[in-house]
């Protein structure tokens, strides 16, 4: 019997050259899930390929609110923006010491992503869930915002916790920002990490660089190498030995 693991891409609309990484990805390697960032200027080009090349493949709304502008009005969002109308930075989320995000002010910005998402897709996303950010009120939003639309919210924990989903429990795999990361070790570690009550999940952020990533990402080398692993015959064939099946949160 084959066991079944998901392997997701994450930040579809980062920069051009994530887009690019990530569309080859789908194109000539693993990926059937992609996390879609809907306020970034570069993302409709980039779906529309995605949709082009596999109108099946499943896209999940990856809300952000430390990168890039809100998609509605800077100064009705005082707690979740800086002088000049961009997000607080994930920095700022890092050091700071309370929550400082307002429950209704991000309530408010992620349902106006989630509404964005459906007119660029044409459909619900395949699943929801968060960037790069701890705050409670945060993560009360997207529940919030997940209820009202009867959406498959994935909770991250930090604690390797499961999240549920969909009755099923998903134990994560995401290794890209330790030190001496290697994609294949996690990939392997991911599909021979057998739970009996659910399924492993790798998160990878497949992309190529450009100045945009280089100035306003921490996370830079990681995602070349995992756009290599990701399409390398070499292991597609290891998942093919191993009896390995690759399925998307859809058929959870």
């Amino acid at each position: 019997m084959s066991r079944q693991i998901i392997i997701r891409a994450d930040d579809l609309g980062y920069s051009e050259a994530v887009n690019l990484g990530i569309i080859k990805t789908v194109q000539n390697g693993l990926i059937k899930n992609v996390g879609v960032m809907v306020n970034m200027p570069t993302v409709l080009e980039a779906v529309q390929i995605l949709q082009k090349i596999n109108p099946h493949i499943d896209l999940g709304l990856h809300v952000v609110i430390c990168m890039g502008r809100p998609l509605q009005n800077a100064c009705q969002l005082p707690s979740l923006t800086m002088p000049d109308g961009t997000f607080k930075t994930s920095k700022m989320y890092r050091k700071a010491t309370r929550d400082f995000v307002s429950l209704d002010e991000v309530v408010s910005e992620i349902e106006a992503q989630y509404q964005r998402f459906v007119k660029l897709v044409g459909r619900q996303p395949d699943y929801f869930e968060g960037h790069a950010v701890v705050s409670d009120n945060f993560v009360k939003g997207l529940k919030i915002v997940a209820q009202r639309h009867h959406l498959k919210y994935l909770e991250y924990h930090f604690d390797d916790q499961p999240t549920l989903v969909a009755r099923q429990k998903l134990y994560i795999e995401m290794d890209s920002m330790e030190p001496n990361y290697d994609p294949y070790r996690t990939l392997r570690t991911t599909a021979l990490t057998k739970h009996d009550d659910g399924y492993e999940v790798m998160v990878c952020h497949p992309g190529y660089l450009d100045n945009f990533i280089l100035q306003h990402s921490s996370l830079t080398i990681p995602r070349t190498q995992e756009v290599a692993m990701l399409c390398d015959p070499q292991t597609k064939i290891w998942l093919w030995d191993h009896e390995v099946e690759l399925i998307k949160y859809s058929q959870l």
